[in-house]
């Protein structure tokens, strides 16, 4: 499962002006009485986060956004594994060993789906019963070349492959959504999201962390920031199932963060900032689950950025 947490530029809506009239139409039809949200969509049509914040503050400021920016004070603390089972984490110790579940099943099912095809082969007449098996015996040969020399193209395989799991959409969903609300609480705007197998992710858009990051002068303050959100995903599985599964990607995301930040952290203090994000996105989460399960069906239906913001408010 691909967890991304990406930080792009802003760039020019291309959404033809009928289209974002009734978008704006939808949008102001489904707000509280008084309460007009077309400013907020159409900055989240020209992906402006700067235009998006202003939008959401002011909506606060009418008393509609009320969980927008509600936990804008994030600092790190020293934290213990303990602390991460005692608020409900499960398997705490094992969270940033990356699952092969899916892998496995994978490769599992090619090479014994091929191997039973090859022996029922062998029973063909003739040359056909020499040379068939050893072709269909290939295929997994083939496989692990692909993913030795093009992992990448496996991954898609396996990506595909891992939908069988009954639980799969709905770890997918409970991740993501994760990502969304804990940018939300913390005043980070989403403004776009997939939940497509092999593409799953949320865009963090801000300007600003994308100036820091690409100088490589991340601050602790942002890094603490960026690593609750980076860690949400993994910390919503964590409190529901008793394997994450989805954690690889996050953990890559969190190390980019931390390789890009000014003064660079020791492994101890990587260790423990994982940790406590861990343990404050759990927090929230908890805190705000009637949020987290609202917002895990409005995404996914596929709704718009805005249908999924309007999910958190309208949460009870």
């Amino acid at each position: 499962m691909a967890i991304v947490a990406a930080l792009v530029a802003p760039t020019a809506s291309s959404a033809a002006p009928g289209r974002r009239r009734r978008r704006a139409a939808a949008a102001s039809s489904s707000a509280a009485p008084g309460v007009d949200l077309k400013a907020l969509q159409s900055a989240i049509d020209k992906k402006d986060s700067n235009d998006v914040k202003q939008a959401l503050d002011q909506l606060r400021e009418l008393g509609w956004a009320k969980r927008w920016s509600s936990q804008p004070y994030v600092s790190r603390r020293t934290t213990s594994l303990r602390e991460l089972t005692t608020l409900g984490i499960k398997n705490a110790e094992n969270l940033a060993i990356p699952s092969v579940r899916n892998d496995a099943a994978f490769l599992f099912t090619v090479v014994g789906t091929t191997g039973f095809l090859a022996v029922l082969a062998g029973q063909l007449p003739g040359d056909w019963g020499f040379f068939v098996p050893y072709l269909i015996g290939s295929i997994s040969l083939i496989v692990l070349a692909v993913g030795s020399t093009a992992p990448g193209l496996l991954q898609a395989g396996i990506g595909a492959f891992s939908a069988v799991f009954p639980d799969y959409q709905e770890r997918i969903a409970r991740h993501e959504a994760a990502h969304f609300l804990v940018s939300y609480l913390i005043g980070l705007p989403i403004l776009g999201y997939s939940l497509d197998i092999g593409k799953e992710h949320v865009n963090l858009i801000d300007e600003q962390l994308q100036k820091l990051i690409y100088s490589g002068q991340l601050d602790q303050k942002e890094l603490d920031r960026l690593a609750v959100v980076s860690m949400a995903g993994l910390a919503a599985e964590g409190l529901e199932y008793d394997k994450v599964v989805g954690q690889s990607a996050d953990l890559f995301t969190l190390q980019r963060f931390m390789n890009r930040t000014k003064p660079q952290l020791s492994k101890d203090q990587q260790q423990n900032l994982t940790r406590w994000a861990v343990l404050f996105s759990a927090s929230l989460l908890k805190n705000n689950k009637a949020a987290h399960e609202a917002l895990m069906s409005a995404m996914s239906q596929k709704a718009s950025v805005l249908g999924c913001i309007e999910a958190i408010e309208n949460a009870s």
